[in-house]
């Protein structure tokens, strides 16, 4: 029921999905009538079993304060949601609602893995050789080294699972590659990331999202939302510069004409829609938060998000790894 489409962008993605997958099945948690309405069109897949409708009768909205929602709001479909993951009756929730009450929710119901003080979010970013995953993005403004570690851990095991990547690169965002520059908290980090038996490559810059000559970036919610934000408003720039300077006169719309099958492909290939879906990390269940402005393409690809993070089991190969972590830094 939240992001600012609702089951507009929902309910079609969640018929996208079905097609999709022959083995997935979705629960629609919301208000059991308008999920009606707008199912009317799929009343097969509702009478196949593999699509049913949950009733919730809150919605939380996209401004409402985490803790209002935590406490007021104990029918809301995001909380239903994550209660029937806490429950084992759905494997996974995706919203496109408000990420701090989502994260807040998800936190007090689920709890954390064992040895992760906190849940971070982790999302893909187009880079020059595929996909660079970054995180945290927003949960966690203040962190310790510690924690920095935490989310390495996190970001490497999600890497080698979902990515396939069998020794995922790992770097600390830094103001330099220099190693006497940064915080005290980031020198930390690096301290215990270079101990550590992930294959950390030290402190990188933030053009190396982009340049893929890394497979995580780590740093705190803070610096990390600002530089996703950021990046966000260079693209959104860059589009429409390229609309202007291909209206500017009629040689330049026969340029864009000619142009246009390659800008077409190169919009393909940034398309934030194919790279919808947050993930919580470091949950004791698998958590997706979808861009609140989501349509139906970038939902289904947040659902896409959840069903790898189920098949990997993300979670439990998280809580492996960090005990190995713990366990050898103790050995040593």
């Amino acid at each position: 029921m939240g992001g600012d489409i609702g089951p507009g962008a929902v309910v079609p993605a969640a018929v996208q999905a079905l097609s999709a997958s022959p083995a997935l099945e979705l629960i629609l948690v919301g208000d059991q009538t308008v999920l009606e309405t707008h199912l009317q069109a799929h009343r097969q897949l509702l009478e196949s079993g593999r699509l049913r409708i949950h009733h919730a009768s809150e919605v939380v909205g996209m401004d409402e304060p985490p803790s209002r929602a935590l406490r007021f709001k104990k029918d809301s479909s995001m909380r239903v949601a994550i209660n029937l993951v806490k429950d084992g009756t759905a494997q996974a929730a995706v919203s496109a609602g408000n990420t701090g009450a989502l994260m807040a929710t998800a936190r007090y119901l689920l709890k954390t893995l064992p040895g992760i003080d906190r849940p971070a979010i982790l999302t893909a970013i187009p880079s020059i050789q595929g996909r660079t995953l970054m995180l945290d993005l927003g949960a966690n403004v203040d962190c310790s080294a510690e924690h920095l570690f935490q989310f390495a851990v996190m970001g490497s095991v999600l890497a080698h699972a979902v990515e396939g990547i069998d020794s995922p690169r790992v770097g600390l965002l830094n103001i330099g590659e220099e190693e006497i520059k940064g915080n005290d908290q980031v020198k930390e980090a690096a301290r215990l990331l270079h101990d550590s038996s992930l294959n950390y490559i030290g402190f990188v810059e933030g053009d190396a999202v982009y340049t893929g000559d890394v497979d995580v970036v780590v740093c705190d919610g803070f610096i990390g939302n600002v530089a996703l934000k950021t990046s966000e408003g260079v693209a959104k720039m860059i589009a429409q510069f390229m609309r202007e300077e291909f209206k500017r006169n009629p040689l330049t719309r026969l340029a864009g004409l000619i142009a246009l099958p390659v800008l077409r492909a190169f919009r393909r290939r940034v398309d934030p829609r194919n790279y919808n879906g947050a993930s919580l990390l470091g949950l004791r269940g698998i958590v997706i938060k979808s861009h609140g402005s989501a349509d139906a393409q970038a939902f289904a690809h947040a659902i896409e998000v959840a069903v790898k993070e189920v098949d990997k089991a993300v979670p439990d190969r998280i809580d492996h790894q960090l005990e190995a972590q713990l366990t050898e830094r103790q050995a040593v």
